[in-house]
């Protein structure tokens, strides 16, 4: 294997963390470069189902390097529950590794995040309120707490000195929340030096240098979708989730990636708000999401239902620099007679038609999407493992999804099990 960017190419949980899973088979150190715990990755492995949100899910082979990159944001309690969780079950977390440059999300970043979007009103954007936006605003505004910070008194204490001013009055004046003492705020990071330490990885340089040789995985989360600066702004995450995404939020240079795998279902889904132009509120939708158990790892929440979506999958190809599909769920459409796909976006005022992308969000409420109709297979798939061994019309329904995406499909998911895959 080539060293491999897999990343979410429509609006996140698409099935990225089996496709990781099954990758990091063959790769030597598997890097979450992005994100935090709003992300939610589920992996099937023998009928036993474990769920990701900060730890590269490459954590569950032996012998893998794992590590949390730069580009993260870790919230401690999260992260705590989570590596519990994985101890509980017997997994070896020996091999994982957290960059000394991730940064902390706080308490005061989820106090923020919360009253934000309780208050926001038509601003509302759909976030988990694990204070991801929040940690990433005070990353970009250069007054973040890194992990490396905790095992500095001197430099913990100058930094504490300037946030905290800064973050009091914001925390006082515009939402109205109490303020923090740098006598709590400094115990909190005493307890998450603890807590952190047996994973930090201050030579992190060392490592990457001793396996620039070998095969790396750079895992992501979220999807192209809701990349900050691609996606569907400004119902969107806050960090960059496409594939060049992995070069900065990684420490491996740009030189270093071959492959960027988008993984895509069959159909989309899509949890928050914002525009979804192939968004179903029928039977349909409402068949695909419990046929699908589309329901959000972190949230719980009904994920809302679509049909596949030529255009922003087209979109996806360009920005997040997809060399390849990785096509899951498939098998949802077992029982349909036909399957749709958007091909373009056809305005309602005046009749344009979109077969590129358009950017501007606030007009998608004036869309509605042109589509073609293709026949169902109506046989069971989940356990076919040779592409050849499909039905005609699945096949048929794939060629055609390749030659309105003009990038080909790589890899076909059958079912949830690391097992139920075609290597095409």
């Amino acid at each position: 294997m080539k060293n491999t960017v897999v990343v979410g190419a429509q609006w996140g949980d698409e099935g990225k963390a089996k496709i990781t899973d099954l990758l990091a088979q063959n790769a030597d150190v598997i890097i979450r470069y992005q994100g935090g715990c709003n992300a939610g990755h589920t992996v099937v492995v023998d009928n036993k189902t474990f769920k990701f949100h900060l730890i590269p899910s490459g954590i569950l082979y032996k012998n893998k390097i794992c590590i949390i990159g730069p580009g993260t944001v870790i919230h401690p309690e999260s992260f705590e529950k989570e590596l519990n969780g994985l101890i509980d079950e017997g997994i070896d977390i020996s091999n994982l590794k957290i960059s000394p440059l991730a940064s902390i999300t706080m308490p005061y970043h989820i106090e923020i995040d919360g009253y934000s979007e309780s208050n926001a009103g038509k601003g509302k954007i759909g976030t988990t309120k694990k204070g991801i936006g929040p940690t990433y605003t005070d990353k970009y505004a250069r007054i973040g707490l890194k992990i490396q910070d905790l095992y500095s008194a001197e430099t913990l204490s100058e930094k504490l000195d300037i946030i905290l001013p800064l973050k009091n009055k914001q925390l006082e004046k515009v939402y109205g929340l109490e303020p923090y003492t740098k006598e709590c705020i400094t115990a909190l990071c005493e307890k998450y030096a603890e807590l952190f330490k047996p994973y930090v990885c201050f030579e992190w340089q060392d490592l990457l240098r001793e396996h620039k040789k070998d095969t790396i995985l750079f895992e992501g989360a979220q999807g192209v979708m809701l990349d900050v600066d691609y996606g569907t702004y400004p119902f969107v995450t806050s960090s960059n989730p496409i594939g060049g995404g992995a070069a900065t939020g990684s420490g491996f240079g740009p030189r270093m990636i071959d492959e960027v795998i988008g993984v895509s279902k069959a159909y989309v889904t899509r949890v928050g708000e914002g525009p979804f132009v192939t968004e179903l509120n029928d039977e349909t939708g409402d068949k695909i999401r419990e046929i699908g158990h589309e329901f959000g790892v972190t949230t719980g929440r009904p994920r809302r239902c679509g049909w596949f979506d030529a255009v922003i999958m087209k979109y996806a190809v360009l920005v997040g620099g997809l060399t390849s599909i990785a096509l899951t769920k498939i098998d949802v459409f077992d029982s349909f007679d036909e399957i749709k796909v958007c091909t373009a976006y056809k305005d309602k005022r005046n009749g344009q038609i979109y077969t590129s992308y358009p950017t501007d969000v606030f007009i998608h409420k004036y869309l509605e999407p042109v589509y073609e109709t293709h026949a169902g297979w109506g046989v069971d798939i989940t356990k076919i493992k040779e592409y050849d061994k499909l039905p005609e019309n699945a096949k048929k329904y794939l060629e055609r999804l390749e030659e309105l995406l003009e990038c080909p499909i790589s890899i076909i998911s059958v079912g949830p099990d690391r097992e139920q895959t075609i290597i095409k």
